[in-house]
């Protein structure tokens, strides 16, 4: 609803798949969507973690929740240590971004990424590779109240030119 007011400012924005998946893969027996996991007809594996940004004189912390891709390698790694004490000693995965967080430009696709598991029960750190693509910048420095509430107003109230994630 556009000009709405929302009574808390939302520190996280989640995307449900990576771009690549296609509703039709749902009933498919060689692919899988789950809330942390996705598999694509065997052959391309992707994380859901966190890409946590600093917010600039506060505690907080925004988060972009993402899906990053994994080799087959990393991701069955991954899924083996789900359940297991002490899976944050794990050395980061490599992986490239997968999720279009679309108040970006350039594009975030396919941004190198690691990703570091972290305790039960919490999602996995998605660190974006030094560059000077603006999401990176903002992980390494952090970011203003004025500039979450930039973000919620674009994914709360799209304009006809953006795509919610």
């Amino acid at each position: 609803m556009l000009g709405a007011h929302h009574p808390e400012l939302p520190m996280n924005y989640t995307a449900e798949a990576p771009f690549v998946w296609d509703p039709a893969f749902a009933d498919a027996g060689d692919c899988l969507l789950s809330s942390n996991q996705c598999v694509i007809q065997a052959e391309h594996y992707f994380v859901k973690g966190l890409i946590e940004i600093p917010v600039i004189g506060s505690d907080e912390v925004f988060s972009w929740g993402a899906l990053v891709s994994l080799s087959r390698e990393n991701f069955s790694r991954s899924a083996d240590l789900w359940d297991t004490p002490g899976r944050e000693s794990e050395e980061p995965y490599f992986g490239w971004l997968t999720t279009d967080l679309f108040v970006y430009s350039p594009t975030t696709l396919n941004l190198k990424t690691n990703v570091h598991t972290r305790p039960i029960g919490q999602r996995p750190l998605i660190e974006l590779e030094p560059t000077d693509h603006p999401p990176v910048v903002e992980q390494r420095t952090g970011i203003t109240q004025d500039r979450v509430r930039n973000i919620a107003a674009a994914v709360l109230h799209p304009s006809r030119g953006n795509r919610q994630q």
